[in-house]
């Protein structure tokens, strides 16, 4: 990804807990979610910021943002 705030990588170890993904069951319906999503080509459905601008603050990138509502739903 270009220019996006890039997330802590969900396999990253760190002090607590020992590796993000560890809060996530494998059987959670979150990794469907996040699986569908990573497959879709954004761009053709029509989302706008697929291309971030050159100045200004970096933005999460609209996957991210759509991972984030559909989950919340």
């Amino acid at each position: 990804m270009k220019r996006f705030i890039e997330c802590e990588s969900r396999t990253q170890t760190s002090l607590f807990p020992e590796c993000l993904d560890d809060y996530v069951g494998e059987d959670n319906s979150a990794r469907v979610v996040e699986a569908f999503i990573d497959g879709l080509d954004l761009g053709k459905l029509g989302f706008t910021g697929i291309n971030p601008h050159d100045t200004g603050r970096p933005a999460y990138h609209p996957s991210v943002m759509l991972k984030i509502y559909v989950l919340d739903i």
